[in-house]
Formats: structure tokens, C-alpha cells, sequence
């Protein structure tokens, strides 16, 4: 319904309307029954209404602009009260003619006239009886014209269905008028408070939200019942839009409620927080800035979202909060899916490789194989080296090197003496202090998903109560499950499948074995003497005269010096200690150049005894074989090969063998193994049965301060023992290692190549082994073993025949 003038709330008479009254009535039966018995003039003058259709006993007001309406309602306003109200077919003519207007309209009778301020008239008129325009006479100065009645057929008194719309029609009005917002709810007591059922329907008819062409159709019918219904069909379309628009509104409203009231919460809180001094919402903008420049996956990156709304809702003063907020600092830090390029360039990579190493060709080799599959097959799981051997030989530095030749960032982890789990997985973030593991902090710190990463000192991994940090590794470690690495802190998985590992270890004992199968081992050996000479030359030196600040012109050390301080002052596999002696050279240069002295900028054999005082090492030299019981066995020491001498001696006694020399069970087996093989043979070497019971035997491995284990001295004890029960000579310049069998066989051991460095640097000359270990002299290079003779034995008889001459010693004991 329109909001229209419902001023009537009394049931006082309208006939006795008088115009200075504040309150118009609303029509009674009565004034029905007298208008009804009214006679209508014959002719009247007619006043055209733009936008509204006029009903029979109904109340309107009306504002009239138009000069020709405002003569027409003063004129009849002066005279008789009554004139023809009809509606335009076309509201935007100005000027209506007899063809502009319906034919049908409302006798309506003039209450009052009131003059507004801004010129206009308004006036108060009520509707009487329906007419019809006969004929219009004049239209100057206002439209006059001639008029007949149109009666209305009134349904029967008693008629129950034309009741039965009229109760209709009063429910759905005060319906309309409780739902609407625009109508005043006084409206209710008016639809109530209306007794005459034709003026119940012109009312709610006439204040309807219709087109004026709808209301001049409802006027139109003749018969009262039809337009009763009509009027009941418009009004239930009413109250259907009614509800419709009254839902829609308010569910807007809700959601702007919402919206209101979290907003008004948000600048609430983000007050209280400025107070307390802590303004996080910027923080929280900024993270979501960088995350949107992130590669991460969809599970990724609701996580984020989730976590992120999670840390908006936390007070900042809680603890949790700065754990909250190293989270998702950690997770826009970690280089999701950012890799750097790889460099296929092999002899740019051969290049960088021989550059920074001298020999290691095994190494060498396995880094350009990868780098040939990584460049057919452009994507590939990083295999997991390990590099295994002696300190000092250049496994770390490898790592820089491989990074360099492969184009990719380079990251080095120690793992010696880490035994907490906790190191590798993080912790979890209830924890406070909780922080990711070190491994997620490396690829933080490296900045891209496919570093190469040094995994240095694996061997060195210790256990504790803390958790077994080896049992960690064995997830990050293997190209099968790495890809998925569960870190407690992150608590998502992260790829490592990219990241090449590097393990470095100086023995494989210690490292647990499900880790030591995840890892391909490159036994990186220990170096010749000539290739400790040619990396002090090409790297050692020029590294420390750069280190003291000197230039190349102010020393200057020959091969044959090199090789002196080599085999006089260091006894390594590697090259850390031959570093040192290097630097005390360059020392002693810096001195005489800073104290304005004279000295050789080529180093003589003179100068070197000089400055390191004289050789410290050079005992282990091969001995001459002058006493029975004397034989040079080769060992392997995690520092490298070395030889050493096995010593045995016969006293008067009971037969029984003494073993010394700080010898580990393996050891000490393989002496009492040899000795009952001579006792089981004794014949068959010519050696009297009865000695056994008369004397003593004592074996000694000197240099008793250092640990000995191990097989491979198998074969020179037993030389040993049978030398001195026979008392005939050892082969001169002639070293021996195998393991010996209580049946006579003699078994391979390892560490050959350590061990025949060792051998030539003593100056052996033959060389006696098992024949199993023929292949591993095959794999040394040629130049390492120039000038030295293999003696291949399966037997411990050939040992023998090989290792004894017929000769008698010096001064032979006689047994």
C-alpha cells in the first residue's frame, strides 16, 4: 500500500464536516445511504488527475499546479462544492483535452482548501458517486461537461461468498499494514474501524500500490463482487512482494549487522592492542604480501591460511604467539619448489674439479656421471655420496667444489658429536623455545630447495637419551622417502629429493648400517708422496704465502725440498700436517722480510733442517734383516698406511707365548694361530718338537703407546716365529700383510693401497700378499707401484719359501 493521508480515525459524520476541523471522519452508513439518495447534477465541471483514480466515499487531498485546476476549484469551492474528478489516460500532458481523459470517474465534493507556501493548492475532497462523461461542453476556462450516473450492482445482502471476500480483504489489509514499514500502524484502527463494506473495498482500492491505469480498471466495474475480488487478487500479489522484499532486506541486514559488528570488534581490538603497545596487524599484512609471491602447493597454502587466522585471533602478549609467528616466518622463508639452475657444462665442471683437488680421480669421476644423468635426464633424485677416508685428504672441500661445478648454493652441516634427535627433526611447537631442525635451517639459509648439502663428520653422530640422531637421518637420506621429510616443527612434509647430499666419514665402523646402505660410498684414499709434493706445490704454498701476506717472488720451495718436509716431518694420509710445515716455512720467510734480514728465497735441504729442526719421522724405514724374528708388516691406520715391525724372542722356560705391544683380540688370535701351525708342522720346517716345550716365546709390536687390531699381521707372525725357531734370515726389503687360517691359507685384508704407499715410503723393495688382493693393486695407478715386485702367495708353505732365505743370521742361537 502507499503510504497515503489515512487521517480519519473517528466515526464522526462527514456530512457535518466542518472546514475548520482538524480531523476528517471516516463515512459512516449513513452518509452512504445520503449520498447514495443524492441526485447528480447534470452538468459539472471536470478536474483531471495526473497520477491517481478517485473512489466513491473515499478521502483524498490533491495538489493542484495547473492554473485552469486552481480557477476550477476556486470557482467551485465559492459555489456549490461539487465537482467531476477523472484520471489521465497519459500523465505527461499538460494541457488535457475531452480525449486525454477517462470517460468514467467520481462525483467528489470539495471539504477544504489550503494555500501552500510555495503557490501550489492542496485540496481535501471526498468521492460520492461513479459518472460518466456524456459530453463535454466547454474547455475553456476548465474543462464543463454533461454527465450520467453509473450505478453499481450490490450483491445480495445475505450473500456468504461475497462476506467471505470482504473478511478477506479486511485480514489481508491489516496483514499488508503490520508487515509494511511505510504504513503507519494507526492504519489497522481505520480497516477496523469501516462498517460499509462498498467503501471497505474503494479504500483499501484507492491507498493500494497500483498503476493508475490498474485503479481506473477496479473503478470501472460496474458489479461490486468482481471488483471485491480483483482488489483480492491485487492485494495478495502485494503481500507476496511484501514478504519477498521484507525477507530479502533482512537478510541484508544481517550481513551488514555481521559486518558492523566485526568491524567494530577489529577497531576495538586493534585499539587495545596500540595501548598495550603491540600492533600486530601489519605484521600480519606484510606475511600475507610475501605470501602470495610463494611456489607452494594447495595443501600448502590453505595450511598457511589457516595458521595465519589462527595467529590474528592469538592476544600477542601470550607466549605462544612468538612461536606462532617463527611458524609462518619459517614457512615463508623455506624455499618451496625455488630451485637454481644447474650448469651441464662437464668440462667446465672436469675443470673446476681439477682445479681445487689434485688426484681423487675416482670422485671426480662419480661427479661428472651424475652430472652426464642429470643432463639427459633434466630432473633426477640426488644420489647420497659418501665420502669415505683418512683426515686431511680434502672429503670437505670436495663439497665446494662440486657446488661450484654444478652451479648450485653450497651448504655444510657438522655432525660431530650431535646426539640429540631433536637437531635433524625439530621440536614440536608446543614446546616454547621450539625451533625447526638443522637441516630445514640449512635450505632456509641456502635459499633454494636443490643445494648441495655436506653432511660432514657422519661417523662422529653420537646416541644419547635425547633420541639416536642417526636413526633421523635415515628419512632425510633416502631418495625414496625424502621426498615426503617430516620435520616436527613444520609439521608438513618438504621435498629434499632435489638437495644432493654429501656425507663425509674417516671410518665406516661407527656409521649405523641401514644409513651406511642409503648411502653410495667413494673410498677417497690417501695420497702418494708425488701427489703430496705437487699440492704443496700447486696449492698449499700459494694458500699460505697468501694467508701471511707475502707474494710468490719471496720463497720459493723446491721438489725435492717438498718431498723432504713430506717424508722427514708428517706421517698422514692427508695433507693438514704437510700444511703446517708449509706455513712455518713461509713464517720464517714473513719474519726475515719484516726484520730486514738476508735469507735463501729458494729453500735448500739446509734451510729446511733449519727451520723445522731435524726429521722427526723417518723411522719407519725398512730395518735391516741381521736378527732372526724380525719381519716389516704393513698396517692400515685411520690416518693413513704404515709399517711396522713384529719382534719375537725365545727364552729358556716352560713353552709358554707371551704377547705385547698393546694388541687388540684379533691380534693377539693371530699369534696364537701361527704358533700352533708351526707346532702341527714342526717337521716339515725342520724344527725340533721338543724346543716347544723348552722354551719361552715372546712377541713383541713395537711402538707399544699406539692401539694395534686387526688380521693382516697374520702372515708376519707366523714368518716371524718360524725365522726365529729356525734362526735363518728374512728376505731383505721385503713387507708382508695377510690373514692366516689354523689350515694354512692365507686370506686378503684391506687398506692395500694406504699400505703400499707406506711400503715405498720405507723403501721396501717386495711386496708379499694374498693372491685375492691382486685386484687391488691392479685398480693403483701404475706410477704408484713403479719400482716395487708383488709376490701372490694362497699358501702359508709359499710364505715361507718366499720370505726365508737359507741363510743363517748373525750370531744364530743354538737350540
Amino acid at each position: 500500500m502507499k503510504k497515503s493521508d489515512l487521517i480519519s480515525l473517528d466515526s464522526l459524520s462527514l456530512q457535518d464536516f466542518d472546514e475548520n476541523s482538524e480531523l476528517i471522519p471516516l463515512m459512516t452508513p449513513e452518509d452512504e445511504e445520503k449520498i447514495n439518495s443524492e441526485e447528480l447534477p447534470e452538468t459539472l465541471p471536470i478536474l483531471s488527475l495526473r497520477n491517481t483514480v478517485l473512489f466513491p466515499g473515499v478521502v483524498i487531498p490533491i495538489t493542484a499546479g495547473r492554473d485552469k485546476s486552481i480557477k476550477l476549484i476556486n470557482d467551485a469551492n465559492n459555489g456549490s462544492k461539487v465537482i467531476g474528478v477523472v484520471s489521465q489516460k497519459d500523465e505527461s500532458v499538460e494541457d488535457p483535452k475531452a480525449g486525454d481523459v477517462n470517460a468514467i470517474g467520481t462525483v467528489a465534493r470539495i471539504l477544504k482548501v489550503l494555500k501552500m507556501p510555495d503557490g501550489n493548492t492542496t485540496v481535501i475532497i471526498q468521492g460520492k458517486k461513479r459518472f460518466s462523461i456524456a459530453e463535454v461542453i466547454t474547455e475553456e476556462p476548465y474543462m464543463n461537461a454533461t454527465i450520467r450516473e453509473v450505478p453499481e450492482a450490490k450483491p445480495a445482502l445475505q450473500n456468504k461468498e461475497f462476506e467471505a471476500i470482504v473478511e478477506s480483504i479486511k485480514e489481508l489489509a491489516l496483514q499488508i499494514i503490520k508487515d509494511s514499514p511505510n504504513i503507519p500502524s494507526e492504519a489497522s484502527f481505520a480497516i477496523k474501524n469501516i462498517e460499509s463494506d462498498s467503501f471497505l473495498i474503494n479504500f483499501v482500492s484507492s491507498n493500494m500500490n497500483l498503476s493508475v491505469s490498474d485503479k481506473q480498471a477496479l473503478l470501472e466495474k460496474n458489479d461490486l463482487k468482481e471488483r471485491a475480488l480483483e482488489t483480492l487478487k491485487y492485494m495478495n500479489m502485494e503481500l507476496q512482494k511484501l514478504e519477498l522484499r521484507n525477507d530479502i532486506q533482512s537478510k541484508v541486514q544481517s550481513d551488514m549487522n555481521q559486518q558492523q559488528r566485526e568491524y567494530f570488534l577489529h577497531q576495538q581490538m586493534k585499539t587495545i592492542q596500540e595501548e598495550l603497545g603491540s600492533n600486530n596487524e601489519q605484521e600480519i599484512e606484510e606475511m600475507q604480501e610475501r605470501a602470495k609471491t610463494k611456489k607452494w602447493n594447495d595443501d600448502v597454502a590453505s595450511h598457511f591460511d589457516k595458521e595465519i587466522k589462527k595467529m590474528q585471533r592469538m592476544n600477542p602478549q601470550v607466549a605462544e604467539y612468538s612461536i606462532q609467528r617463527n611458524y609462518l616466518e619459517l614457512f615463508l622463508d623455506l624455499p618451496w619448489n625455488e630451485f637454481s639452475k644447474d650448469k651441464f657444462d662437464l668440462k667446465r665442471a672436469k675443470k673446476i674439479l681439477d682445479r681445487d683437488h689434485y688426484g681423487l680421480d675416482d670422485v671426480k669421476k662419480r661427479i661428472i656421471e651424475y652430472l652426464a644423468v642429470l643432463k639427459l635426464r633434466n630432473d633426477m633424485k640426488s644420489p647420497i655420496l659418501c665420502l669415505y677416508g683418512p683426515p686431511g685428504v680434502g672429503k670437505t672441500s670436495l663439497g665446494k667444489s662440486i657446488a661450484e661445478a654444478l652451479g648450485r648454493e653450497y651448504v655444510r652441516m657438522s655432525l660431530g658429536g650431535l646426539r640429540d634427535e631433536a637437531e635433524i627433526r625439530g621440536h614440536r611447537k608446543t614446546y616454547i623455545g621450539a625451533m625447526p631442525g638443522r637441516i630445514l635451517q640449512h635450505l632456509k639459509k641456502a635459499g633454494t630447495s636443490n643445494p648441495v648439502f655436506v653432511l660432514d663428520e657422519i661417523d662422529k653422530l653420537a646416541n644419547s637419551h635425547q633420541g639416536d640422531p642417526s636413526s633421523a637421518l635415515l628419512e632425510v637420506l633416502d631418495p625414496e622417502q625424502n621426498s615426503e621429510f617430516h620435520d616436527n616443527f613444520l609439521e608438513l612434509g618438504f621435498d629434499l629429493s632435489k638437495v644432493m647430499f654429501i656425507a663425509t666419514s674417516n671410518s665406516l665402523g661407527s656409521i649405523q648400517p641401514a644409513l651406511r646402505d642409503r648411502m653410495e660410498i667413494i673410498n677417497v684414499t690417501g695420497y702418494t708422496i708425488e701427489e703430496k709434493v705437487e699440492i704443496a706445490k700447486r696449492h698449499l704454498l700459494p694458500k699460505q704465502l697468501k694467508e701471511h701476506g707475502l707474494k710468490d717472488e719471496h720463497l720459493k720451495i723446491g721438489k725435492p725440498q717438498l718431498e723432504k718436509i713430506v717424508e722427514g716431518y708428517t706421517r698422514e694420509s692427508g695433507v693438514r700436517g704437510l700444511e703446517k710445515q708449509v706455513a712455518k716455512m713461509v713464517r720464517y720467510a714473513a719474519m726475515k722480510i719484516a726484520m730486514e734480514e738476508e735469507y735463501n728465497v729458494k729453500v735448500s735441504n739446509e734451510d729446511v733442517i733449519e727451520i723445522l729442526g731435524s726429521p722427526k719421522l723417518e723411522r719407519d724405514k725398512y730395518e735391516n734383516n741381521e736378527v732372526a724374528g724380525v719381519v716389516t708388516g704393513l698396517a692400515w691406520t685411520s690416518v693413513g698406511g704404515d709399517i711396522l715391525f713384529i719382534e719375537s724372542i725365545l727364552s729358556k722356560g716352560k713353552g709358554t707365548l707371551s704377547i705385547t705391544g698393546n694388541l687388540g683380540k684379533v691380534m693377539k688370535e693371530s699369534a696364537t694361530i701361527a704358533m700352533e701351525y708351526i707346532k702341527a708342522n714342526a717337521d716339515e720346517f725342520g724344527i725340533n718338537p721338543d724346543i716347544f716345550d723348552k722354551y719361552n716365546v715372546h712377541i713383541h709390536v713395537p711402538e707399544g703407546a699406539t692401539p694395534k687390531d686387526g688380521p693382516s699381521a697374520g702372515v708376519t707372525m707366523l714368518t716371524s716365529l718360524v725365522s726365529l725357531f729356525t734362526q735363518r734370515k728374512v728376505k731383505k726389503s721385503l713387507a708382508m700383510t695377510g690373514e692366516i687360517t689354523l689350515r694354512g691359507k692365507v686370506l686378503p685384508v684391506g687398506g692395500i693401497k694406504e699400505k703400499i704407499l707406506a711400503a715405498k715410503r720405507a723403501r721396501i723393495k717386495e711386496i708379499l700378499l694374498c693372491e685375492e688382493n691382486r685386484r687391488d693393486i691392479e685398480e693403483i695407478k701404475p706410477e704408484y707401484v713403479k719400482g716395487l715386485t708383488f709376490h701372490y702367495v694362497t699358501d702359508m708353505k709359499d710364505v715361507l719359501k718366499l720370505a726365508l732365505t737359507k741363510q743363517k743370521v748373525k750370531n744364530p742361537k743354538a737350540l
